[in-house]
């Protein structure tokens, strides 16, 4: 396993930061953290870089070209992915890039790709992704959704929760289940590509820690009709979502974006520790706030390799199984830990909430202090991610269900 790039890499890697820093100099990204989250001149903000990217064919650089992409190398679009997001870019539209795209590429019927494939490539039209219930989030085979066959389609009824950006999106990615008498509870379960727009789809919002009221939201679907069309690869794959979706999460978990963020925050923190004080002593001379930092620094890089190496895999066409679970598991994690060090370093300052005057990197510890709480619920638990290592990567048996 080479951990370096090429040359050729390399000078991909410098590309990027070139295009980074015309589009995103420092005064623009000041003028994006005084922007509120999930405001609309926030979404404005990141529709503009996002098209610019598109224009670029950036924007699904991996993708085939006939689907608007450049057919990026793994090393190249794990570069792209790590440059964007150390230097805080708008992610854009992640449902369509990372989810709903992949998925529809992978399984959809042809007719599926040529409607939405361009248009995600465009920055044309958003995507969310409505898998988690109240009773049903990391084991979604306990999904309550219930989708009956009707006349050209089925009418869908049921509730869905922590569903990022669903206000704005045009388009969602949905499982309901199809066959409630299925031996096996993950058998009766179809993937649904589901316009926003239907009548009878409700959304309100969530308040959640660090997000404000705009991008997370609860979905109800009150006798919504979905055309037999929008079955992901089409009605004879009714009752196929399971391994159509299992490809898609280790999509979402395998990432270096979370990586990425952290090395910067880290950077951040050290510099602050070096220029302020505390008691009259330089913080960087503290022997605790030391070893602190250099903790994270340590386990940055561990996260760091753990992507690499699932970078590594894919480029071999070797099959993943639970390596995809140990960088989200490891990462999300590594967000607290780096988090509370940035809090403890701050002290009072850390408090400050961006747009105050005394706000330290505008705000940007403490919000993300209070959003990797949820870093170790959202695409799969801790607990979930521990569960799928042990059995998938050490050959465990699975614990016997209590009667």
């Amino acid at each position: 396993m080479n951990l370096g790039f090429s040359e050729e890499e390399e000078r991909w890697k410098q590309e990027v930061r070139d295009f980074l820093n015309i589009e995103l100099p420092a005064e623009r990204m000041r003028e994006r953290a005084a922007l509120e989250i999930g405001s609309e001149e926030a979404r404005q903000f990141g529709l503009e870089f996002n098209r610019k990217m598109a224009r670029k064919g950036w924007l699904v650089g991996g993708w085939p070209k006939e689907y608007g992409g450049q057919e990026w190398s793994f090393a190249k679009q794990f570069i792209f992915n790590e440059e964007i997001s150390y230097y805080g870019a708008p992610r854009g539209d992640v449902i369509g890039k990372l989810i709903a795209g992949p998925a529809i590429m992978s399984h959809g019927t042809e007719e599926q790709k040529r409607q939405h494939l361009p248009a995600i490539a465009k920055c044309e039209k958003s995507w969310c992704q409505g898998f988690s219930e109240p009773d049903a989030g990391s084991d979604l085979a306990s999904l309550r959704t219930g989708a009956i066959e009707t006349q050209g389609g089925f009418i869908l009824n049921g509730q869905k929760v922590w569903t990022t950006l669903a206000s704005r999106a045009d388009w969602g990615v949905f499982l309901a289940r199809t066959d409630p008498q299925a031996p096996k509870k993950y058998l009766g379960i179809t993937y649904f590509l589901l316009d926003m727009k239907t009548h009878g789809v409700i959304v309100r919002p969530l308040a959640a820690m660090g997000l404000g009221n705009h991008h997370v939201h609860e979905v109800f679907l009150d006798n919504v009709f979905v055309p037999e069309s929008c079955v992901l690869g089409g009605l004879d794959k009714k009752n196929q979502a399971w391994t159509q979706i299992v490809g898609t999460l280790d999509l979402e978990r395998s990432g270096i974006s979370g990586v990425a963020s952290a090395r910067r925050m880290l950077e951040e923190l050290v510099s602050w520790a070096r220029e302020n004080d505390r008691e009259g002593k330089r913080l960087a001379q503290d022997s605790l706030v030391r070893q602190k930092l250099a903790e994270m620094a340590i386990e940055i890089e561990v996260a760091r390799l753990l992507s690499l190496r699932i970078m590594w895999m894919q480029s071999q066409g070797i099959r993943i199984t639970s390596e995809s679970s140990q960088a989200k598991l490891f990462s999300s994690e590594l967000s607290q830990r780096l988090t509370n060090v940035g809090m403890e370093l701050l002290g009072l300052f850390g408090q400050l909430e961006r747009g105050d005057k005394w706000a330290v990197m505008q705000g940007r510890i403490e919000n993300a202090f209070l959003v990797a709480v949820s870093n170790t619920i959202g695409g799969g638990t801790s607990e979930i991610m521990r569960n799928t290592i042990a059995i998938r990567g050490l050959g465990l048996p699975r614990e016997p269900r209590k009667p």
